[in-house]
């Protein structure tokens, strides 16, 4: 029983994981967008290029092969399907290619204002600590000069101690 637990626990937390979910998120646009790109295919762009080459319909292109074994029955090569289907293929290609281009630049972008900020952050930081060095040294020699001169009044106390005990 523990070991089906374990399973269980193991298996959400792979659905869980941030991969399977971008995939799975994928997978459902990736098939609407395939629809959309078949009709648009099918319903748009074929019926119009089939009227710019003579009014082929390219649902109808084929090739029939008899039966030489004597049947009713013939064997279709339905050619016009595969066709749409490339020009299919072409236009999500396409669109994958549009998209992927976008995503490489804005990430190209990104970097180089990440570096760019990242430099003028360094910048930033080591002007700081070159701000924080020069206080600290003014500190210490404040220190030493109020030093010195705590030193100078106790010794003019001493003086006159001495004196008025004389």
């Amino acid at each position: 029983m523990s070991k089906s637990k374990g399973f269980i626990a193991e298996f959400k937390e792979f659905i869980s994981k941030g991969d399977v979910m971008d995939l799975a998120v994928g997978l459902v646009i990736g098939s609407a967008f395939t629809a959309i790109v078949t009709a648009i295919v099918n319903d748009i762009i074929m019926p119009v290029v089939g009227l710019l080459i003579g009014g082929v319909d390219f649902t109808d292109l084929a090739i029939r092969i008899p039966n030489f074994f004597g049947g009713n029955t013939a064997a279709v090569i339905r050619y016009g399907s595969f066709i749409q289907a490339a020009v299919n293929f072409l236009i999500i290609a396409f669109a994958l290619f549009v998209v992927i281009k976008a995503m490489n630049a804005m990430n190209e972008r990104a970097k180089a204002a990440a570096e760019k900020a990242a430099a003028k952050l360094g910048k930033e930081v080591k002007d700081e600590k070159d701000k924080a060095e020069k206080t600290v040294e003014d500190a210490v020699k404040a220190e030493k000069k109020s030093d010195a001169e705590m030193i100078a009044l106790l010794k003019e106390i001493r003086d006159e101690l001495k004196k008025s005990k004389k």
